[in-house]
C-alpha cells in the first residue's frame, strides 16, 4: 500500500486557517490531521468542535481527528458530528479501551489508538484484531515543533511485526518530528500514514513539502 500523508493543522496559521486548508486541498495530502488537546491529558489546548466544523465545511480531505483528552467516550458521537472521519484515542486515557474502539465503530469511523512514547507496543497484542489503526507518538504529545524520539522505529518495527499476525491491513501513523528526512525511513519501518505539522507549514512552499513526504519512499529507494 502506498504510504498516506496527513498535515497537522496544529501548525497552521489560525489566523488564515481557511486558506491553509484550501492549500491542503489542492495538494497531494491525504487526510487532514486535527489535534485536540483539552490542557489535562496534554498540557496545552488546542481545537474544539466550533473549529472542526468549521474545517470541515472547507476540506476536502477526510478530517483524522486525534483525541489527546481525559475521557474521550464523552465526545466522540460529538466529533464525529462535527466531521471526523477517523478518531483516534490514547492508549492512556481509556481504562475501558475495548469499549471506546467499539464505540468509534458505531459511529461509522475509522478507530485509531495512539502510544505515547514511553507505552510499549505489546500492551495492544489484545485488542489489535480490532482496531484499524495504530498512531505511534515520536514526540510527547502536547505541542507542535519537538525533537524526534530515535526509538520510534524500533516501536513501528513491533507494531509491523505485531500486525503482519493479527492485523495485517492494519494503518500505522507515526506523529512527531516527521519531516522529508527521516519519511522514508519511518516507511521502511512500518508507517504506513505520515503525520506532520511544523515542516509543512514552516516550508516556504507547503504544498511541494508535503509533496516531498507523498514521494519520500521513491527517492529513498532510487
Amino acid at each position: 500500500m502506498n504510504h498516506l500523508v496527513a498535515p497537522s493543522i496544529l501548525a497552521a496559521d489560525f489566523a488564515n486557517l481557511q486558506r491553509d486548508i484550501e492549500m491542503i486541498n489542492k495538494s497531494e495530502a491525504d487526510w487532514v490531521h486535527v489535534d485536540v488537546m483539552d490542557g489535562m491529558f496534554v498540557p496545552n489546548i488546542s481545537f474544539g468542535f466550533p473549529v472542526v466544523s468549521a474545517v470541515k465545511k472547507h476540506a476536502q480531505k477526510p478530517l483524522d481527528v486525534h483525541l489527546m483528552i481525559v475521557e474521550p467516550d464523552r465526545y466522540l458521537k460529538s466529533f464525529k458530528d462535527a466531521g471526523a472521519s477517523g478518531i483516534t484515542v490514547h492508549y492512556e486515557a481509556c481504562p475501558n479501551l475495548h469499549r471506546t474502539v467499539q464505540y468509534i465503530k458505531e459511529l461509522g469511523c475509522r478507530a485509531g489508538v495512539a502510544l505515547n512514547p514511553h507505552t510499549p507496543v505489546a500492551l495492544l497484542e489484545d485488542i489489535i484484531g480490532e482496531l484499524d489503526m495504530v498512531l505511534i507518538m515520536s514526540v510527547n504529545p502536547g505541542f507542535g515543533g519537538q525533537k524526534f524520539i530515535q526509538n520510534t522505529y524500533k516501536k513501528l518495527t513491533d507494531i509491523k511485526e505485531l500486525s503482519s499476525r493479527k492485523k495485517p491491513d492494519l494503518l500505522i501513523e507515526v506523529d512527531g518530528g516527521v519531516d522529508e528526512h527521516n519519511a522514508a525511513n519511518l516507511i521502511e519501518a512500518g508507517a504506513s500514514v505520515l503525520v506532520a505539522g511544523n515542516s509543512v507549514f514552516s516550508a516556504p512552499d507547503p504544498a511541494l513539502a508535503i509533496s516531498n513526504l507523498k514521494h519520500a519512499i521513491v527517492s529513498f529507494r532510487s
